[in-house]
């Protein structure tokens, strides 16, 4: 199944739907005390997906066509991400990959949905770029889970866009500034739920910029897999239901690139996983 918040009016909250289709669904209008959050649909298991899965004949559906997409993640208990998690991305960097995963953390603020804009001052940086990810959100508790246990905690897959001010990233010792001003992790529009997904790591994975491919990769070259980062990162924290884990951006960013590509003012820039969505970003750079 897929789900989404989106925003049925100018005035309204998001609201939590299922994507059916062309259509969406609003949740709150299936049944009495259906949940109106992600979060809230992941704490009811199994048992509260087949309910939504039974109330959907018959149910009214509006188009998708005009609706406005907010986070596809809304308030997570943390977001982690993953850095330098493909070879290729590690090495146009000049960064080296490390024997364990390079962890850090994206600040609430920067989240936001498909199709906005993402506004920053050009006296911050004039050097954004972006990265296309895997995101995983995590339907159970997961504490010192095995490899072989980790993919049965994730409850579903969505779009990230890692976007980055490289010259932050390059001045600074934690990576968490310079990925988490207002707007940096677009998520969406769409997450698709976990049985969707049998393997994430044979995800094709790309980006396009104002209508050029500037990354193309597949999540089966990822130095980690999804269960080996799930795995490593129960052993030193306990992952609540809702966690969203950015899994590291395949090569062909923009800062490695001769001449480079950054995201210019009015650049539009779509980031893609075959099978769970296509995620666009307006950029506008203030003076």
């Amino acid at each position: 199944m897929r789900f989404a918040h989106v925003n049925l009016s100018a005035s309204s909250d998001p609201t939590l739907c299922v994507i059916d289709g062309d259509f969406a669904v609003p949740l709150p209008e299936l049944y009495p005390n259906a949940p109106t959050t992600l979060n809230d649909l992941i704490a009811g298991g199994d048992a509260e997906l087949d309910r939504v899965r039974a109330a959907l004949p018959g149910e009214q559906r509006v188009p998708v066509d005009g609706l406005t997409f907010a986070s596809a993640v809304q308030q997570p208990p943390v977001i982690l991400a993953i850095g330098l998690n493909y070879a290729a991305h590690s090495s146009e960097l000049g960064l080296k990959t490390d024997t364990a995963p390079t962890v850090f953390t994206l600040w609430p603020n920067s989240l936001t949905g498909h199709d906005a804009t993402t506004s920053w001052p050009r006296s911050l940086s004039e050097s954004v770029d972006y990265e296309a990810e895997l995101g995983v959100v995590m339907g159970r508790r997961a504490k010192d889970v095995t490899e072989a246990e980790a993919l049965d905690h994730v409850w579903g897959y969505t779009v990230v866009n890692d976007i980055t001010a490289r010259n932050i990233q390059f001045a600074e010792a934690q990576w968490c500034r310079c990925k988490s001003f207002d707007g940096f992790t677009p998520t969406g529009p769409y997450i698709v739920t976990a049985d969707e997904v049998p393997n994430p790591q044979d995800l094709h994975i790309w980006t396009n910029i104002d209508g050029h491919l500037v990354q193309d990769g597949n999540t089966d070259q990822m130095v980690r897999s999804v269960a080996k980062l799930v795995a490593h990162l129960s052993t030193s924290m306990t992952m609540l239901p809702g966690t969203l884990i950015s899994t590291g951006s395949p090569g062909g960013a923009g800062y490695s690139r001769d001449p480079q590509i950054f995201l210019r003012d009015r650049s539009t820039v779509t980031v893609g996983i075959d099978g769970i969505g296509e995620l666009t970003t307006h950029c506008r750079i203030l003076d």
